[in-house]
């Protein structure tokens, strides 16, 4: 396992677990290691540098049937403005502490840490705090785009 371990880190994330997951007992095993969920980029790099949501097919398959189940596990996700609401909604993320985002317009952010899906799911004082703060920041540099 170890060295099928080292030869899917070589791998992006979202195509090993995508791949992977519920083959057999074995290949579950290793695409449900923290190795793989822990840090979790849900979207596409391209070579030239740009980040693309994930195609609607693998989107799917993964809202709908892979977050689920690993939800537990993930702790730094990694989201495209176009699919993220939606990788979001897909699951509780008790162990959420940190999300990446990518391609996100001010306002965009701004009407996300300040709508339900953040309240409903970080509602410890600790969480609000920090979600005012990043709305601070937000308007902070909104203002200076404009």
């Amino acid at each position: 396992d170890e060295i099928l371990v080292i030869i899917f880190k070589k791998l992006a994330k979202v195509e090993v677990l995508y791949s992977l997951f519920d083959v057999n007992k074995r290949l579950n095993k290793i695409s449900h290691d923290t190795a793989f969920t822990n840090d979790l980029p849900i979207l596409m790099s391209a070579s030239d540098g740009l980040i693309y949501s994930l195609p609607d097919l693998i989107l799917d398959r993964f809202c709908s049937y892979i977050l689920p189940k690993i939800h537990e596990k993930i702790e730094w996700p990694h989201l495209e403005s176009r699919s993220m609401e939606r990788i979001l909604l897909a699951t509780n993320y008790p162990n959420l502490y940190e999300i990446s985002l990518h391609n996100i317009q001010p306002k965009t952010a701004i009407n996300l840490f300040t709508g339900k899906i953040f309240y409903y799911y970080s509602s410890y004082d600790r969480h609000i705090k920090s979600i005012n703060e990043i709305n601070s920041r937000i308007n902070f540099w909104s203002s200076l785009i404009r």
